[in-house]
């Protein structure tokens, strides 16, 4: 099956972050730390993870009309992205997030969202070629929830399949999950949803069969280091995750679904995708920063082969 592009709706920011031995408590000041800039942002991640991947990406964003917007647009024409419908925003900064990373790879983000908060449906409908032929739209939640809905609804009119990572958490519309072919939330999101109590493999059962009940097509309830539980016609069960040495987790679930919407566009088995997924988001585990640790198609593939030589 020919490849098929996917685009991207969401947020871009630049990163600042800081590598300390624990995250501070309320009030506390923990010197000695480490600091890296990067850039991040959720539906930034998963463009450039799906374009690393293998993907022929679109990202529809808003950025500043500043420094660190003209360094995510370059960054974004470096990973092959077209980046005909990034809006520079005259009014609004980029965004930015401030980010603690601990020893363990465990992480706090705070957001200022700038720009993101300003993608609206009317960029959506400047962006309407983007969607001709694609193959999937990713979204998450990092800009406003009525322009997730225009892009779902474009989707829809366009035959596009919707993917949406539920990222950061909060409650949704039954018409904006009817839209939804495949659902990505990890435990916490899952539970928000659903308001069941999600703690490992029978809580997401329940979670995700009540959000197919809600319409959704497809449920992946993202365990971290334990993989996925996948919910769909195609596939029931748990798909295994990998056995790494984590030092950075914040960018995991941005590359898993970057790396799933490419899987799944090259028309491979939903279990397969979900596999090809979990690889990238092992790889990304072990590297400092989010963009910066994507890993390549070919880094992916690789890692595979070595697991299976390892079982």
């Amino acid at each position: 099956m020919p490849k098929r592009p996917i685009v991207v709706v969401g947020s871009s920011n630049t990163d600042m972050i800081i590598k300390l031995e624990r995250i501070p408590k309320p009030g506390e000041t923990i010197l000695g730390g480490e600091f890296v800039s990067a850039a991040g942002g959720k539906g930034a991640n998963q463009a450039v993870a799906a374009a690393r991947a293998g993907g022929r990406v679109a990202f529809i964003a808003r950025v500043g009309r500043d420094m660190f917007g003209e360094q995510a647009i370059r960054g974004f024409v470096k990973d092959g992205i077209a980046v005909d419908f990034i809006f520079q925003d005259q009014h609004s900064p980029t965004g930015v997030a401030l980010i603690f990373v601990a020893k363990d790879g465990e992480n706090s983000i705070a957001v200022a969202s700038g720009a993101n908060a300003r993608l609206s449906p009317a960029d959506i409908r400047k962006a309407a070629r983007a969607f001709q032929g694609a193959g999937f739209l990713l979204i998450q939640l990092e800009t406003p929830l009525e322009t997730v809905r225009a892009a779902a609804d474009l989707a829809a009119r366009k035959s596009v399949r919707v993917l949406l990572n539920p990222a950061p958490a909060r409650l949704l519309p039954d018409g904006l999950l009817k839209k939804v072919f495949i659902l990505t939330p990890n435990e916490t999101e899952a539970e928000i949803l659903t308001g069941i109590r999600v703690n490992g493999e029978s809580g997401a059962a329940r979670a995700a069969a009540a959000l197919r009940g809600r319409g959704v097509a497809t449920v992946i309830v993202t365990l971290g280091a334990r993989g996925a539980y996948v919910s769909g016609l195609e596939f029931e069960g748990i798909i295994p995750g990998f056995k790494v040495k984590a030092v950075d987790t914040t960018a995991a679930g941005d590359v898993f679904n970057g790396a799933l919407a490419v899987a799944l566009s090259e028309g491979r088995a939903l279990a397969e995708s979900v596999r090809f997924a979990n690889a990238a988001a092992a790889i990304s585990v072990t590297r400092m920063g989010a963009q910066p640790s994507a890993p390549k198609r070919k880094e992916i593939f690789g890692f595979l082969i070595s697991q299976a030589t390892m079982a």
